[in-house]
Parts: C-alpha cells; structure tokens; sequence
C-alpha cells in the first residue's frame, strides 16, 4: 500500500482523492494546504487520517511514498525538487511548470523516482490506445500536419469573480494555451510518443476582448485566444488555434494527417466518440472509415486516469502515460509560442 500526500487542497485536490479512494494499492495518507481549516476540512471529508499546513513536515517524512502537487503553477517546482530530493515520487498537475527552464531543474533532480504530470487526462481513454497502435503501424505514412481548432464562445456571463490565476502568467505561466492547450499536445504528441524535434514557432495572442471583460478576473494578463504555426526537423507543421470568450462560432477537432492518410480524432469525452479514417481510394480518390467508436461519456475518468498511472508505474517500475521528460516538450512549445508573441515575430527553438 502506497501511501501519497497530496498538496494543495483546492477544487482539483477532490478529484485526486476520490481517485485513490478507489483504488487498493495506494492511499491519501495525508492532505496539506496553507489554510488549516481547508486542509483540516477536506481531511474530514475524505477520511484522510492527517492533514497539515507544512509542505516540508510530509516531505520530511520516510512514510510518505509519492506526493501529489494540487497547488498553483508558480509554486510547484521547488516542492517537485525538494520531494526527489527526498526520495519521493512526484505527479505534478498541469501545467508541468512555469517554463521549460523549471521543468529541466525538476528532471536534473528526479533520479530513479517516477515524475508525472496530469495534462495526460485526455489519454486515458479507450480510442487514444487504439488511435495510438492505429499510427504506430504506419497506417499514416510520413507525417505533415498535427492540427487542433477548439473554439468554445462566450456562454453567459460569470456570476462572480473568475479564478485569478487562471489567466495570470506570473501564476500560471501563461493564459489559455497553458490551461488547455497542454491537454491538447500532450494529447496530439502523445499519440506520436513524442518524437518531435520543434524548429521554429510563429505565433499570435490576445487577451479577453471588451465585450467580455467580466470573464476575466482583474489584473489578467493571460490570453484567450492563441493561434501557432510551429515547424518540426521531422519535416511535419503543427496548426494550432484555441479560443474562449470569443465571437468565433464553436469548432473542434484534433486531426494527424499524414502522406498516406489522415485521423480525425475527438480529445473529450463523448457519448457517441469516434476515429476516422481518410485514406487513398483508387475509385474515389479518398474514402472515410470509422476504425474505432464507443461511449466515453464516463464523468470523471479522465481525473482517475493520470492519478491510476502515477500509482501503477511506481509499482510496475514502468514510466507514467507522460513523464517529465515528455512534458518538458510541452513546455519548450509553451516558451517559444510565448517569445513569438510577445516578440512579434517567428522565433527559433534552443
């Protein structure tokens, strides 16, 4: 039985903890928020045997095998390194970090401890496995285009203030892109094992437009709308747009399309999930197939997916669905998206 603390007991922090609950070969054995009476609360509420207001006390303690760190963006590295420092493993949420810098600090201090990170939800379902082997059996030929459009317009108006560090980049690193857009690659590269070299990365940003001020909490600097083209030495592009509170009508869909053929893919849950399939057709020039269908409208089991793995690949001596090294590939798009806009200007990757 592994026993794992989790830090930082914010909305996320509930879904950790209902994840281990159903699990038997690991437990919530402590819980650790600044806020004593959050801490002491959500030990109460998930029968969680300890809780404390010291990060340091738990990661002090030999009987805490892994942590979970549930804690905002900016805090999270020194904690990640502390903890393998310490021994520990660590499954951090997303994004992985700040930057690519932080992320390369966490690696240099992992040593043989499992480092995971959550942006990995998406992949925990039953059509990523298939979509997977599907492209590993070169059924796509070379590839040429990795593109994402997810655009949700604006719905109504917030009730009450947003969550301030969603879209601060001294808190999160960044806005929109960093909330959402890591679920989208880590979903995208995740099918193709992250094995890709960036290049060079064009890119634009905009923060929340006027008509929809109240969707962001004051002081946001973060965006609402990014829009990437990014090159890769393996010869492929990625296209990449996401939008919220926006005037663009809603369109979503994730698609690789290689020489031979191309998926079209749906990264969220869905009651009536499909992968298609464009191919050559000596007939018709192209013909679409359905290779995989099914329901995985499922509530909540993408939550499950990334805390289930963490705990698996330390008792299977395996690495996790996405390791640090495969965020750290995230985060390198993230600080050359971010350069490229903030510059103006196409910039190259290190």
């Amino acid at each position: 039985m592994l026993n794992l603390a989790i830090i930082g007991c914010g909305v996320i922090a509930q879904y950790h903890l209902r994840a281990l609950a159903k699990l038997t070969t690991a437990r919530a054995a402590a819980v650790c928020d600044l806020r004593s009476d959050v801490a002491q609360k959500t030990a109460a509420d998930f029968n969680v045997p300890r809780w404390t207001t010291s990060a340091d006390e738990l990661l002090a303690d030999p009987s805490i095998d892994a942590v979970i760190l549930a804690l905002p963006t900016c805090a999270r590295t020194p904690l990640a390194i502390e903890a393998f420092r310490r021994g520990k493993h660590v499954l951090t949420e997303k994004p992985v970090a700040m930057n690519a810098a932080d992320v390369r600090a966490m690696l240099a201090a992992q040593g043989d401890r499992v480092g995971a990170c959550c942006s990995s939800r998406y992949r925990s379902f039953e059509s990523t496995r298939v979509a997977r082997d599907f492209i590993r059996t070169g059924a796509l030929g070379a590839l040429r285009t990795i593109s994402c459009r997810a655009v949700n317009p604006a719905g109504k108006p917030p009730t009450g203030i947003p969550p301030v560090w969603r879209l601060r980049r001294d808190l999160n690193g960044g806005g929109l892109f960093v909330n959402w857009g890591c679920y989208d690659l880590d979903y995208l590269l995740g099918l193709l094992d992250f094995k890709l070299t960036p290049r060079h990365v064009l890119a634009r940003t905009w923060q929340v437009g006027a008509p929809f001020a109240a969707y962001a909490a004051p002081g946001s600097d973060g965006e609402t709308h990014v829009n990437a083209l990014i090159t890769f030495a393996e010869g492929c592009v990625l296209d990449y747009e996401r939008a919220e509170s926006s005037t663009l009508p809603p369109d979503n869909h994730w698609q690789i399309a290689g020489e031979l053929g191309t998926l079209t893919l749906q990264m969220i849950r869905h009651p009536d999930a499909k992968i298609l399939f464009t191919e050559a057709d000596a007939t018709n020039g192209t013909r679409t197939r359905v290779i995989w269908e099914g329901d995985e409208s499922k509530a909540g089991a993408e939550h499950d997916g990334p805390v289930i793995d963490f705990v698996d690949a330390i008792l299977e001596k395996r690495a996790p669905r996405t390791s640090l090294q495969d965020a750290l590939l995230f985060a390198r798009l993230a600080d050359g998206i971010y350069a490229s806009a903030d510059r103006n200007e196409p910039v190259a990757f290190d």
